[in-house]
C-alpha cells in the first residue's frame, strides 16, 4: 500500500531527471563548516536521524540542505590488503572464536 507520504515525494522529484537527484557536499580551508545538498532520501534520513542534523534549507522539489562540522566528513580509505598467510591466520582465530562461543552456549 502507498501512503499519500510517499505519493507525494515522488510527485516532487518527478520534474527532475536521475541526473539532477545530485547530493552535493561542499567545503573549504577557510569554514568550518561544510555544507551537504541533496535529493537523496537515505542521506536525508542518516543526517536527521543518525546526526541529528536539522536542515537549513528545503526546497520545493525534495531536495535539503545542511550544514555540519568538516570533523564529521572522513576520507575514504583504500580496501586494506591481507596477505595469504594472514588471511590463514585470520581464519584459524575466527574458527575457534566460533568454537568457544558455541560451546560455551551449550554448556
Amino acid at each position: 500500500m502507498v501512503t499519500k507520504v510517499e505519493v507525494n515525494k515522488k510527485a516532487r522529484a518527478r520534474n527532475l531527471t536521475a541526473y539532477e537527484l545530485e547530493t552535493v557536499i561542499n567545503f573549504n580551508q577557510e569554514e568550518k563548516l561544510a555544507h551537504i545538498f541533496t535529493y537523496e532520501m537515505t542521506w536525508q534520513r542518516h543526517l536527521e536521524q543518525k546526526l541529528g542534523l536539522k536542515p537549513i534549507l528545503v526546497n520545493d522539489s525534495g531536495g535539503k540542505g545542511y550544514d555540519l562540522p568538516k570533523t564529521l566528513i572522513h576520507m575514504p580509505q583504500a580496501k586494506r590488503q591481507v596477505s595469504p598467510e594472514r588471511k590463514a591466520v585470520l581464519q584459524k582465530v575466527l574458527a575457534k572464536a566460533r568454537h568457544n562461543r558455541l560451546s560455551s552456549a551449550t554448556a
